[in-house]
Order: C-alpha cells, then sequence, then structure tokens
C-alpha cells in the first residue's frame, strides 16, 4: 500500500511540474519588430506601451543585404557602437529571446542605427 501512495505522489508531483512548464510557455508572447514594416528605420520608439517579459520572442524581418541585428550593451545603443564580441543576426527573420532586463538592438550598417534603426527593451 505505501509503495502505491509513493507511485501517486511522483505522478501528482510530475503533472504538477508539466502544468508549471506549460504555464512558462504559454505565457511567452512573439513580437515582429516594427509590426508590418519590419526592423527598418525609426524603430526605437517601436517598444513604446508594450510589457515585455523575460523569455519573449522578437522577430526581426529585413533584407539581409541591407541590413542586420546585433545584440549590444547600453554603451553600444549609446553610442551606435557594436562592442567586440557582441553577437550578429544576419538572415533576414531573426528570432531572439529576451532575456530578463535591459536588451539592446541595433543595425550595425553605416549610418543605420544613427537613423534610429536601434531598440532598448526592458523585459520583467
Amino acid at each position: 500500500m505505501a509503495m502505491g501512495r509513493g507511485s501517486a505522489a511522483t505522478v501528482s508531483v510530475l503533472i504538477l511540474c508539466l502544468l508549471v512548464l506549460q504555464t512558462e510557455m504559454v505565457q511567452s508572447v512573439t513580437y515582429t519588430v516594427g509590426g508590418a514594416g519590419g526592423w527598418t528605420f525609426n524603430t526605437a520608439k517601436w517598444p513604446a506601451g508594450k510589457r515585455f517579459r523575460a523569455g519573449d520572442v522578437l522577430v526581426f524581418n529585413y533584407s539581409p543585404q541591407a541590413h542586420n541585428v546585433v545584440r549590444v550593451n547600453a554603451l553600444g545603443y549609446r553610442s551606435c557602437k557594436t562592442p567586440k564580441g557582441a553577437q550578429v543576426f544576419r538572415s533576414g527573420k531573426d528570432q531572439i529571446k529576451l532575456q530578463k532586463g535591459a536588451n539592446y538592438f541595433i543595425c550595425n550598417f553605416v549610418g543605420h542605427c544613427e537613423s534610429n534603426m536601434k531598440i532598448a527593451i526592458n523585459a520583467m
């Protein structure tokens, strides 16, 4: 009898864990950066009014011949300079998961970041 209770408890814990994981997955949201226009100039204000959470996914749609996406730090964002070792995305259909806290992205093609092709997002 004790063995049966142990198995039931194990199954209950397993089901609870699966429910928690499912809830976490359901809560993440996918955002297309820039909306229908995609990742382009003057997107710096695009995040305004949106609530982002760690685990949400940003989709960057753009022509890889014309743009890229670079994950930078705060200094890289403010100065429009790519720090050494920064992660560069070039597919034109990049999907990037937000990390908790500040997330900064720029296009490092000449003059693009300076034309507000950059976004700063704080994920809760």
